[in-house]
């Protein structure tokens, strides 16, 4: 901007306020506790609850696994135990059945036998030779 004799300067002004703060004790206050003891009487009723575990043994063997299960207010939980057992069994594979019978039946055939037989003869008594060989034969 140029100036020129005819133009007129106007001056602003600007007033600015600062401002200080300071701690001024205006008074006091004194604060004490008290502590007094007093009895009265509590009426309530407590509730404890307490465990009793009792351990049973079975040994017995099952299949699967037995579940948690719960009798009346008693909580039962198995136990187990994976044993090797090795075990010899009897195992019938089959049986032979052998029954008896009896039947009759003919039977034909021609066969030779051998059989002997004694003739005994008495001839007539001869003269006394001959009844000597005649006796001698018997």
């Amino acid at each position: 901007m140029s100036s020129n004799a005819n133009d007129l300067v106007v001056r602003l002004h600007e007033e600015g306020v600062s401002v200080d703060k300071k701690r001024v004790i205006t008074g006091r206050v004194r604060i004490s506790t008290v502590t007094r003891q007093e009895e009265v009487p509590v009426d309530e009723l407590l509730r404890q609850e307490s465990v009793e575990v009792e351990r049973k043994t079975l040994n017995r063997p099952v299949d699967k696994m037995p579940p948690v299960r719960e009798e009346g207010d008693t909580l039962v939980i198995p136990v187990v135990e994976e044993v090797l057992v090795v075990e010899r069994r009897l195992i019938l594979r089959e049986e032979v059945r052998v029954r008896r019978t009896q039947q009759t039946t003919r039977h034909q055939e021609q066969v030779k036998i051998r059989k002997q037989e004694v003739q005994i003869t008495r001839p007539p008594i001869e003269a006394e030779t001959g009844a000597e060989e005649s006796a001698a034969r018997e």
